[in-house]
């Protein structure tokens, strides 16, 4: 009657690891969803980086070709300037050669004379006409370079304007790649949860009659007793019966995953506080843990199980279940866990 009562009361606890479960996957979800978070605004922040430096070469450069194109204006203001001044010399210059033109008409006598100071204004008339004409060459240079570096000008705001429509367009394609990534991950791990759960519901069915197999959290939790002698990595026949069991349920449920679920079924090797002599076939408890965890796997591998489903690690006896010192205490540390997660 009271092993009954006692059994009846397990079944009454069965409520806790249920939440314990659900409130872990919820944990990992909101942590896995952060990172995707700054792994986005990292690659965000790369890109933005990058425009805004070819923003900063393409401002330098119109302010370059905005110096260039007030110096040549100020060039060709000096040069229409000249051009004006030799345009009214030129026109005194004709004056002065009409005042002689009729002083000759009207005295012939003083012919030889007057005729020299005719021909000398004449030679200089000449002179500055030829200056004249190459400032005016000169002037027409300088538009047309003017006229190019308009243009260029004008090149170079198009690709500005190019380059932040393309700016704007890739924000709004990455943030649009990031809403979906989120949506598809969250589904990911809704499924994952979902086919994690029916794998413990299976395993509770199988184990839940062994007082030394216990459920931690989101782990299914072997005293190293029950697999293992002392100090050894062999299964004992009552293990191997057990890891049979845990082989058939994964098999079924390898066979129900979407292969685009990259899940793995991890074991890990835990050891208590108290160190190996040393003269042993393993130095210390990392060994004999990472030996346990292999073995176990090597097992399961063997039993049907996809060896790229399963992971060994080695913890020794640094992640204690209970930090006390009692026997009782290093029992519960020495230990196999088996926790489905992702890859």
């Amino acid at each position: 009657m009271a092993l009954a009562r006692n059994r009846r009361g397990e079944r009454g606890v069965d409520y806790w690891p249920g939440f314990v479960d659900a409130l872990s996957t919820l944990l990992l979800a909101i942590m896995f969803l952060l990172s995707v978070f700054v792994l986005v605004q990292y690659f965000l922040s790369t890109e933005i980086e990058g425009k805004d430096e070819a923003l900063e070469r393409l401002n330098s450069q119109i302010n370059e070709l905005t110096q260039l194109l007030a110096l040549e204006k100020s060039g060709s203001q000096d040069l229409a300037d000249q051009l004006a001044s030799l345009t009214a010399s030129l026109e005194a210059a004709q004056s002065d050669r009409s005042r002689l033109q009729q002083l000759l008409d009207e005295g012939a006598g003083a012919g030889a004379g007057l005729q020299g100071r005719v021909d000398a204004l004449s030679g200089e008339l000449d002179a500055e006409k030829a200056v004249s004409a190459r400032a005016l060459s000169q002037v027409e240079l300088l538009n047309q370079q003017i006229a190019a570096l308009r243009q260029q000008i004008g090149a170079l705001e198009q690709a500005l304007e190019a380059s932040e429509a393309r700016d704007r367009e890739s924000n709004t394609r990455i943030a649009d790649l990031g809403r979906r990534l989120n949506v598809a991950l969250a589904q990911r791990v809704q499924e994952l949860n979902r086919y994690r759960s029916d794998f413990f519901g299976r395993l509770r069915e199988i184990l839940s009659d062994r007082e030394n197999i216990r459920i931690v959290g989101d782990r299914f939790v072997f005293q190293s007793e029950v697999l293992f002698p002392s100090g050894s990595d062999v299964l004992n026949p009552e293990g191997s019966a057990e890891m049979a069991k845990l082989a058939e349920a994964l098999k079924q449920l390898e066979s129900e995953i979407p292969p685009e679920i990259n899940w793995v079924l991890r074991v890990d090797g835990h050891t208590d506080s108290v160190p190996l002599s040393g003269g042993g076939r393993y130095r210390d408890n990392w060994e004999l843990s990472s030996a346990r965890a292999l073995s176990v796997v090597k097992y399961l591998n063997s039993q049907g199980v996809s060896a790229n489903r399963l992971v060994a690690a080695g913890f020794g006896e640094f992640q204690p279940l209970d930090p006390g010192d009692s026997v009782e205490a290093r029992a519960r540390n020495r230990r196999i866990e088996l926790k489905l997660t992702e890859r």
